[in-house]
């Protein structure tokens, strides 16, 4: 075995233990009917092209508002042919903490493109009303920015799925040249 499937085979079969195999998609009645998009291996092959595919679609869809975020990654996944579970992972770099400061630099950079004067309001507090009330008033709050924060969204997904798949690219990369040199260094020394 060389020295790069020594650093990597770990790895892929660490991320075996976490991923469903082909006989539990096959079984499951709510999947069955994509049986045949859902497996196939370019969603599942773990290679330089297919997570650094992964993580971009990732970062792009994880600033889809809601819940739909995974959904999204997932329907980008299998059209784009990229590795699927990278991609759902990585659309949980958008969570209750990191949302609201991505919107609002959303917001400033669609306010640097779009013309207009609009200013930014803060996001409604969660209050003793309760979820659902604070959850319309948040669909209230996104509706009034408008287009300065829709534009803004598009391209902040855009530079950050841009950023995540060079990211994943450099790093897959940096494994590799590690793993030569240590491979080279290996049949160097008696």
């Amino acid at each position: 075995m060389d020295g790069r499937s020594d650093k990597i085979e770990p790895m892929r079969r660490k991320l075996r233990q976490f991923l469903p195999d082909h006989a539990a998609i096959r079984g499951n009645r709510w999947l069955a009917p994509f049986e045949n998009t859902l497996l196939h291996p370019r969603l599942w092959h773990l290679n330089r092209h297919s997570a650094a595919g992964g993580v971009a679609v990732g970062m792009f869809c994880g600033l889809i508002p809601g819940p739909f975020q995974m959904l999204g990654a997932a329907v980008c996944a299998v059209v784009f042919r990229v590795n699927l579970p990278l991609s759902l992972l990585t659309t949980l770099y958008t969570n209750p903490f990191t949302i609201v400061p991505l919107y609002v630099v959303a917001f400033g950079l669609g306010r640097l493109v779009v013309a207009g004067d609009g200013e930014f309001v803060a996001p409604p507090d969660y209050g003793p009303e309760g979820l659902v009330a604070w959850v319309r008033a948040l669909a209230e709050w996104m509706v009034a920015l408008g287009r300065p924060l829709a534009v803004g969204l598009v391209l902040l997904a855009s530079l950050l799925a841009v950023a995540g798949y060079a990211a994943a690219r450099l790093a897959w990369r940096l494994h590799l040249v590690r793993a030569w040199r240590a491979r080279a260094a290996r049949r160097t020394s008696p």
